[in-house]
């Protein structure tokens, strides 16, 4: 896959959005993107189109969820899942490349480690937005039958890839 069909491919998983009125941050297909594209091209070129669609975006291009851009977005109370993308992508395309792609159970577990990785950034940062009691309720708990379902779709897809040969 060329970098940069995966860079729109995950521009346009970020446009997948539902916005929820109690909480500043969407639901999004931003996660599915990078977790799928991480899968799928490793560590190196997965984390290379993840950084590059956050350069994107710090420089102003509406790339994020929303169409937004620019450094204010990287500062705003979903900067810190932004910038767990660049560490989720490349623990997913490393734990791809030992071998975890090879059987559905390790494939989903490897997802939801770059999942639990963007909370692991997101929630601190949401946290100085909404306060440490909120954020919870705010920042993880409505996403998780999402963030399921996504993990599921990514898991089928980057092991029906690799069956058919296109990923190993």
């Amino acid at each position: 896959m060329a970098l940069g069909v995966a860079n729109l491919l995950l521009i346009v998983c970020s446009q997948i959005r539902i916005p929820l009125p109690f909480t500043p941050v969407p639901i999004t297909g931003q996660t599915f993107g990078v977790l799928l594209l991480s899968a799928l091209l490793g560590s190196r070129y997965g984390t290379a189109v993840v950084i590059a669609y956050v350069l994107e975006g710090a420089v102003g291009l509406p790339v994020f969820a929303g169409w937004k851009g620019g450094i204010h977005a990287l500062f705003g109370p979903t900067g810190g899942y932004i910038f767990g993308f660049v560490f989720a992508s490349f623990a997913v395309g490393w734990l791809v490349e030992l071998g975890w792609s090879r059987r559905t159970v390790s494939t989903f577990a490897a997802l939801l480690i770059g999942n639990a990785l963007i909370y692991a950034f997101g929630l601190p940062w949401l946290a100085f937005f909404v306060g440490w009691h909120q954020v919870l309720q705010l920042g993880l708990l409505p996403f998780l039958p999402g963030d399921f379902v996504k993990l599921v779709a990514a898991t089928f897809f980057v092991n029906a890839l690799a069956k058919s040969g296109v990923r190993s």
